[in-house]
């Protein structure tokens, strides 16, 4: 049995300037960036192909803003690395920018041509929750069909994934939160899965222990406290992404995107609005199993009880970035009605790592509740 994942090297540099000198970044390199990293770092890129993500795809990777960043890669020559510098979104690109071929981008991911690799592929996150260093998935929405999917397979992995904590310094606290969230999630969902085991548990704890430390003190202390903690929160992050890249994520991030799809809210944020609903729901179920040893690990951590534990977790979260009702980004009773059976037609990937089985009418139930 396949017990963990974990397929690129990983490297951490203090500094970005460190790291652009230990991989002697220059001629023949693609990197796939956003603005303010291009901007801050010019000179160190050496003289290496450099595509801002932000020229190409507003928000999340769609494929017809691949075709457009694809079309340019190819117009700038052949590349040896393809180096990603983002977050999710750019390092999703990156991953699919490595391969040998990869159009067209709807036949590739819906499997009808295979993935091979092509480049050699470094990505290095600028967020601190989407783990995507160490996944070999990438996620792209497709225009025409109005629907997001999700390709993994082994050609995606990173050859180096990087962590460089001074790149979150510059983040917004709002996409700090999203992002952070986004990763303690990947930590819960990860350790409720069918699939967890004793190694993805490992890091899945050990990630909600850094992350929520964090956040009590940054609730205390203020969101200025966070640039003590990025280290922690990057390291975080990435032990989230080894967990969930072997056991999965589940009814939460299933359940996210049709939020985000619709209402274009980034991904962090989208599971953020959701996790409660999901969480009450499993509640009902009863305080047994892993959810009551998750339970138990989260009450001791914040100094409740185990039967508190997701009421206190709420309040902690809300005391630094309240969440926003699903009406509040303009959906409606028919609309989560439409959600839901979307869901369950075409999430079943990530249903499959639900703690436990929900019907159309559970899923409903849950958006309702957040509406």
């Amino acid at each position: 049995m396949q017990e963990i994942i974990c397929r690129p090297e990983i490297h951490h540099f203090d500094t970005f300037k460190e790291f652009a000198a230990e991989l002697q970044l220059g001629q023949g390199d693609l990197v796939v960036t956003e603005s303010f990293v291009a901007e801050k770092f010019q000179q160190l890129f050496n003289g290496a192909d450099v595509l801002i993500y932000s020229d190409y795809c507003q928000g999340e990777p769609s494929d017809e803003g691949f075709m457009k960043l694809a079309a340019k890669a190819a117009e700038l020559g052949e590349h040896g690395r393809v180096i990603g510098i983002g977050g999710g979104s750019v390092l999703d690109m990156s991953k699919v920018l490595s391969l040998e071929s990869y159009l067209p981008v709807e036949k590739l991911f819906s499997k009808q041509i295979p993935a091979k690799k092509g480049r050699k592929l470094v990505l290095v996150p600028t967020t601190c929750g989407t783990g995507s260093e160490v996944t070999n998935i990438s996620i792209m929405a497709f225009v025409a069909k109005q629907c997001k999917m999700g390709l993994a397979d082994n050609a995606l992995f990173a050859d180096m994934a990087v962590l460089v904590p001074e790149l979150l310094k510059d983040l917004p606290f709002k996409f700090f939160m999203t992002s952070s969230v986004d990763a303690l999630i990947h930590a819960m969902e990860s350790i409720l899965s069918p699939k967890a085991n004793e190694y993805t548990k490992l890091f899945g704890y050990r990630a909600l222990d850094m992350i929520l430390t964090a956040y009590t003190r940054i609730a205390a202390r203020g969101p200025e406290s966070r640039y003590d903690l990025l280290d922690d929160f990057l390291i975080a992050s990435n032990f989230a992404g080894l967990a969930f890249g072997t056991a999965g994520c589940g009814t939460v991030h299933a359940m996210s995107y049709p939020l985000g799809g619709t209402f274009h809210v980034p991904h962090g944020e989208a599971n953020y609005a959701v996790l409660k609903g999901v969480m009450d729901k499993y509640m009902e179920g009863g305080l047994e199993g892993e959810l009551l040893v998750l339970c138990r690990h989260i009450g001791a951590i914040l100094y409740g009880e185990p039967a508190d534990a997701m009421k206190d977790l709420g309040d902690l979260l809300g005391d630094i970035m309240p969440v926003k009702s699903l009406s509040e980004y303009g959906a409606d009773e028919a609309m989560v009605a439409k959600w839901a059976h979307e869901v369950m037609e075409g999430q079943q990937r990530l249903l499959a790592n639900s703690h436990r089985p929900l019907e159309e009418e559970d899923i409903l139930t849950i958006y309702k509740n957040m509406l």
